[in-house]
């Protein structure tokens, strides 16, 4: 066994003392520390342990441990009877073996000195301890009422737990019992939502299919009107109601609420149309306007219509019936007044005898037509005519003003009012149809008799109408109207206008091959009149011309341009003829000049760009005007010309050799000519410029031909002073005869001013 540690000792022994020793002790616990730490620390204990052999060393630690043991001495206080030293002896037996005991007590020779001097320390350390615990007397006291406290709580505690301990089994229940409540709760908020759902359908289901009385009063005794209306759509969802729902099929109730629904449908569908009927009727009163009839009145008891569709389909049919047999009548009605009135201001323009190729003379005026046109250039110039495009969405014309101010207009102004009319009034009867009875076909049942109105008008006026300007302006103005009909987004009028523009353009074409067959035969001889001016004929081929362009510049109508183009060479061909009738070349080139300038000038005004008609007539106009020149210059300096081209061309491209071979020209030859020239120079030109002002009806064009005549003048003059000069001897001799190429040109330059 090993040693026991010296404090292991110590506390052994103050564990095992009875009470009263230990608080005995407890005050010389401190002392007993520091004599110990003194006896550990004496040189004289290491004698007492430590020797040069194990036996002397073992003897020695018996004598220690005997002086030690032997010289402890216990005081007894009152208590000390109890006290029992039971197991002391054991201990010490053991503390026997010790080193560190055995070194201590090695150092015996002064332990009792050590003792008494442990002893006094154990007093004053017992007297310093009790100072302490003077000074800690109410921090102790405070402790030990927390203490006292803290074990009354925890004394509670324990009775609590023991309760809860006691009462776990309860708690058990309780929880098994809170469960069970709870699976009730759920049961029953299951079977409330199951019982309010089917609450609420059988309060749907009773609503559905109840009758009230004021619902009753109100269909059998009630007025039409907004609460009506209210009540006939309560009405409808009921009688929807028992016809869908397979619910109230099988319902007793139905047995009982049936036969009263059947008999409010059944005065409801009569009182109704009793009243639509009476509205309808309404509509064929005199000068009754109608589209505020239907917005204001008919729109606001739309939902009859409704009703009736859904609930009274063979009345329905009926009212349907009825609406569409008095629109038909009335607008059929109001369009054939119209139109008769509109008849009234038409200003015919054209007849069949009105045509390109044909010689006015021989028609009388008083054949014309009903009310002859004072200007006959209207049948064949646009003129104002097309403002009717510029103007297409205005307002259609009130006959009774127009009337009155004794106005005419021609057919096409006519033809727009009365599609103009005919689209406003379509569209707002399409869509009053498609408002009121939810059905667009109504519509085209409808206006199949205004249809039918005005198309036997229009079969009537078409065969009868030669005017090719008023055809292509009305052809242009149906497609006026088709875009307009296409930003409203009504369709109603589509085939309508499709169909009034296919039968226009069989019209058209008819007309125009009467113009080109006119020109193909036309009788020259009786059309020909001896004047080089312009023609009638030629203007009315450019005036003509000139409008069917103007009205195909936004169109691009390749048929069109080709018939012009056919047009163009029937009118080259009349025309060449019509010059060949003068017996002079002359007044055969001044013919066609005059023609030539006049039909580009009226060309022109169909816009900047006349097109290949416009570019063929420049070049016709071109060649002539050059040929006018020679016979012009020819008829008063041909000697000179004649020797320039001849003498003076030949001796410029010959060579060398044949020129020497060749007669060269001489002073002699020359001479005359140089003398007639500057002898009458002036007068000729003078000449010239009054057989120019006589010939051309254009002035500026008859100044740009004496001006070209002039210049090729001065050409044939230059190239006779050139040749001159290549004669021997020929300037000095004919030089005082010569005239300067500047008086030339100063007196080119005096006629020039003149434009």
């Amino acid at each position: 066994m090993g040693f026991l540690h010296p404090l292991s000792i110590l506390l052994k022994i103050i564990f095992t003392v009875p009470v009263g020793l230990k608080l005995h002790m407890k005050s010389t616990l401190g002392h007993f520390f520091s004599l110990l730490h003194m006896l550990i620390s004496d040189a004289s204990l290491d004698r007492i342990f430590y020797s040069n052999s194990d036996g002397e060393a073992n003897n020695s630690q018996e004598i220690a441990f005997d002086l030690f043991v032997g010289d402890l001495n216990f005081e007894e206080d009152v208590s000390s009877d109890d006290i029992s030293l039971e197991g002391l002896q054991q201990e010490l037996e053991e503390c026997r073996n010790d080193n560190v005991v055995a070194n201590i007590l090695s150092k015996g020779t002064k332990l009792r000195e050590y003792t008494k001097g442990v002893e006094n320390n154990l007093r004053q350390v017992e007297l310093d301890s009790i100072q302490d615990y003077i000074k800690e007397s109410d921090n102790l006291v405070s402790l030990h009422d927390q203490i006292r406290d803290c074990d009354s709580i925890l004394s509670q505690m324990e009775t609590l737990l023991s309760g809860f301990q006691r009462r776990g089994a309860e708690i058990g229940s309780i929880s098994s019992d809170i469960k069970i409540l709870q699976e009730k709760s759920m049961d029953m908020g299951l079977k409330l939502k199951n019982r309010k759902v089917a609450e609420s359908k059988l309060a749907k289901f009773v609503e559905d299919i109840i009758v009230p009385p004021r619902m009753v009063d109100i269909i059998v005794d009630g007025e039409v009107n907004e609460e009506y209306l209210r009540t006939l759509e309560i009405l409808s969802k009921k009688l929807k109601f028992i016809e869908v729902e397979h619910i109230v099929k099988t319902s007793k109730a139905l047995k009982d609420v049936q036969p009263e629904l059947e008999k409010l449908r059944q005065k409801a569908v009569s009182k109704v149309f009793e009243f639509i009927v009476q509205k309808l009727y309404a509509l064929r009163k005199p000068k009754t306007n109608i589209q505020i009839l239907q917005q204001s009145v008919l729109l606001k008891y739309k939902y009859v219509v409704s009703f009736l569709k859904e609930h009274g389909k063979e009345v329905y049919i009926e009212v349907r019936s009825a609406y569409i047999d008095t629109m038909n009548k009335v607008l059929s009605a109001h369009f054939r007044a119209y139109i008769q009135a509109l008849e009234k201001l038409q200003l015919d323009i054209a007849t069949s005898s009105d045509l390109i190729g044909v010689d006015t003379r021989s028609t009388s005026l008083f054949s014309r037509g009903r009310e002859p046109l004072k200007n006959r250039s209207a049948v064949y110039a646009l003129g104002e005519r097309i403002n009717i495009l510029k103007e297409i969405d205005q307002p259609a014309l009130i006959p009774h003003i127009a009337e009155a101010s004794s106005t005419k207009y021609p057919y096409e102004v006519l033809f727009r009012s009365l599609h103009k009319l005919l689209m406003d009034t379509a569209s707002s009867e399409y869509l009053f149809c498609d408002d009121f009875f939810g059905e667009e076909t109504i519509f085209y049942e409808i206006f199949a008799g205004p249809f039918s109105v005005i198309d036997e008008h229009f079969n009537s006026i078409l065969p009868n109408c030669f005017d090719a300007i008023g055809l292509m302006i009305m052809i242009r103005i149906i497609h006026q109207h088709q875009l307009i009909m296409s930003r409203r987004r009504i369709p109603c009028l589509d085939s309508y206008l499709d169909k009034v523009n296919i039968s226009l353009w069989p019209r058209f074409k008819m007309v125009f091959d009467m113009h080109l067959n006119s020109l193909r035969n036309a009788n020259v001889r009786a059309l020909w009149e001896d004047d080089i001016h312009p023609h009638y004929v030629m203007r009315r081929y450019a005036e003509f011309t000139s409008s069917l362009i103007h009205l195909n510049v936004e169109y691009g109508d390749g048929q069109l341009e080709l018939n012009l183009e056919r047009l163009r060479m029937a009118v080259d061909d009349m025309l060449i003829k019509l010059a060949k009738t003068f017996p002079k070349t002359k007044p055969q080139t001044v013919f066609l000049i005059n023609n030539y300038d006049m039909t580009i000038a009226i060309l022109k005004e169909a816009g900047a760009d006349g097109g290949k008609i416009q570019l063929h007539f420049e070049e016709l106009l071109k060649s002539n005007t050059a040929i006018f020149v020679e016979e012009l210059l020819v008829e008063h300096f041909g000697d000179l010309i004649k020797l320039v081209k001849t003498r003076a061309s030949e001796e410029a491209v010959v060579s060398s050799n044949e020129r020497e071979r060749a007669a060269p020209i001489t002073v002699g030859e020359v001479e005359p000519l140089v003398k007639d020239f500057g002898s009458r120079w002036k007068s000729a030109i003078e000449l010239m410029h009054k057989d120019v002002i006589t010939s051309f009806s254009n002035f500026l064009c008859g100044m740009e031909i004496l001006r070209a005549a002039l210049t090729q003048l001065l050409l044939y003059y230059t190239r006779l002073s050139d040749c001159i000069k290549r004669i021997p001897g020929g300037s000095s001799a004919l030089n005082k005869d010569l005239v300067s190429i500047s008086s030339i040109m100063y007196e080119i330059r005096k006629y020039s001013r003149t434009f």
